[in-house]
């Protein structure tokens, strides 16, 4: 969208992350092509994984972020938030011309709870009300 998107990391993401770094040192990729370690995976990439996963015609990467809109909604969180996270254009033409904020101290909050929401699934003890 030529605009930076910053997006606020929940706690596991970061310890991941740092995990990750003592493999790829401080400059490396996070998700390195194999031939070329100092290039990001491309989506072509990311789509043939999820084929190999058995997700060919079901899903898609992009997908992910259909999920965690839904489920958020699910969950109480505001739509507006949801869809500046997803870096979407939010409001009209005008609003968009002078809102400049990011709301990010609220988005983080809602991340970290994504994360955790995500943690409890995963622990089978999450469920939606």
């Amino acid at each position: 969208m030529r605009i930076a998107h910053i997006v606020p990391l929940p706690t596991q993401a970061i310890a991941i992350l740092k995990e990750l770094r003592l493999l790829t040192g401080p400059e490396g990729c996070v998700f390195p092509q194999m031939k070329d370690p100092s290039r990001p995976l491309s989506e072509n990439a990311l789509t043939m994984a999820l084929r190999r996963m058995g997700y060919q015609g079901e899903h898609s990467w992009h997908g992910f972020r259909t999920t965690a809109s839904t489920l958020l909604r699910e969950i109480g969180w505001d739509s507006e938030l949801i869809e500046r996270q997803l870096s979407h254009d939010v409001g009209s033409d005008v609003q968009r011309v002078y809102d400049k904020s990011t709301l990010f101290p609220i988005r983080r909050r809602m991340m970290q709870a994504w994360a955790d929401y995500l943690d409890e699934l995963r622990k089978g003890v999450g469920e939606l009300n």
